[in-house]
């Protein structure tokens, strides 16, 4: 990987798109530090250091935002709109037929789709702009600091809306930011700014591990977790990049006096087909009920429970929900954005068979079978992969966000081998050879 860095900066272009994507990513970072308009930064981080990394139900979107969001910053609510706004996109066109259509027409409709991902990123932000001013301003968010209620002096309708109006604007600024990347820098823009949001946040978080310790004044702790850590990144990358290759042989055909086909590929089915959508899906869904307890008033039975069984991460209920949720949804994300039916139907319009197998519904029913199958050993493995947290918080006494939490590790090494093979990629096709020398 460092030789492919190194190899990116001698080459004059990849070398002017690496040093653009850093001015980018330092524009960004910058931009997470700037509080906005009507907030009490003194405030703000004085209730920062009450929580010392106790950040409650809303740790999981500031980490996505590298810390941004518990400091209301301009970029508080970061990248977060996006990728939920993607998600929904996602999986609505599996449902409205017109999405689905246009996913068929290639770029054109591709681009109408992104389209429609900006207003709902938008739309989106409009809403937790809004959600996160009227916690702010109600000294929910951060529970148990004194000066909480302070955070916005002056509550006024136009305090607020220009709160609003500006946290939504960052967020436009986020996304153009990544589109840059993706169109002037090395590529998967967006996928970069949410990798450098949760790397930021690993320095403090493995620092105050090491200050909460107690074995050889902590380093005993912080070399564990430093261990564990790159174990977990081995693993990952280890069962990221596993597939199944089925074989597929394609027929030739004579198109006049020409012979086309008969050659031999293979369809690759990822062990981990789904990606971090699954962990994203399932901590989104625990925190709703966690959310409407904390905002509701009284002391009713039902608050009472979840407030005891659903809001502590190492508590047996809680970490149950958290597996069976991530399987659950790591078979629902597969069912969607994987139709054999279609792959079948595409091989038989183009003469591919699998071998063994005849074309039409009998390859769509092996497909599935072999899908079904590679699923189990992926979502089980993302289960463990995400409960990593809990047991480092029984262990270690950390956060819930542990610095090589499940989430993030997914996220990092997911975004760090797919921005190595894009710099390869490009260095392959700049430095051409040939075959005679």
């Amino acid at each position: 990987m460092l030789t492919a860095f190194a190899r990116a900066f001698k080459t004059p272009d990849l070398r002017k798109k690496l040093l653009f994507t850093l001015g980018i990513i330092v524009v960004y970072r910058i931009g997470t530090h700037i509080p906005i308009p009507g907030v009490d930064y003194q405030n703000v981080q004085t209730c920062i250091d009450v929580a010392k990394g106790n950040q409650g139900l809303f740790g999981l979107v500031n980490m996505f935002s590298g810390g941004a969001l518990l400091q209301i910053t301009i970029f508080a609510l970061g990248i977060m709109p996006y990728i939920t706004a993607s998600i929904i996109l996602q999986l609505l066109t599996v449902v409205i037929p017109r999405l689905e259509a246009l996913k068929k027409e290639g770029q054109a409709g591709t681009a109408k789709i992104t389209q429609y991902t900006r207003y709902l990123t938008v739309a989106l932000a409009i809403l937790q702009g809004t959600g996160l001013v009227a916690t702010a301003r109600s000294g929910a968010l951060f529970s148990g600091c004194p000066v909480a209620n302070q955070i916005v002096p002056d509550q006024s309708i136009f305090v607020t809306i220009t709160m609003v109006i500006t946290m939504t604007a960052g967020t436009a600024v986020v996304m153009w930011l990544g589109e840059l990347i993706t169109d002037r820098g090395i590529g998967n823009g967006m996928s970069i700014l949410m990798f450098i949001s949760i790397a930021a946040t690993f320095p403090a978080a493995l620092w105050a591990i090491k200050q909460q310790g107690s074995l050889a004044d902590g380093w005993i702790e912080f070399g564990t977790v430093i261990l564990v850590g790159l174990f977990m990144v081995g693993l990952v990358v280890f069962v990221e990049q596993a597939q199944r290759r089925i074989p597929v042989q394609y027929a030739k055909r004579m198109i006049g006096r020409r012979s086309y086909g008969g050659t031999s590929t293979y369809i690759p089915l990822k062990v981990n087909q789904a990606g971090v959508i699954p962990v994203i899906f399932a901590s989104s869904l625990l925190y709703i009920p966690a959310l409407i307890a904390q905002f509701s008033s009284g002391n009713s039975e039902w608050k009472a429970w979840i407030e005891a069984h659903l809001v502590r991460g190492d508590h047996p209920i809680y970490i149950s929900l958290y597996f069976l949720l991530i399987v659950f949804f790591a078979f629902f994300y597969v069912a969607i954005s994987f139709n054999p039916e279609e792959v079948a139907d595409n091989m038989k319009k183009y003469g591919g068979f699998i071998p063994g197998i005849r074309a039409g519904r009998p390859t769509a029913e092996y497909l599935s079978y072999v899908l079904n199958r590679i699923t189990w050993p992926g979502s089980l493995y993302l289960g463990l992969i995400a409960l990593v947290p809990t047991m480092a918080l029984v262990g270690f006494g950390a956060s819930q966000n542990f610095p090589f939490g499940g989430t993030s590790i997914l996220i990092i090494v997911g975004v760090g081998l797919e921005t190595v093979k894009q710099i390869e990629s490009q260095l392959q096709q700049r430095n051409y050879e040939g075959f005679l020398r």
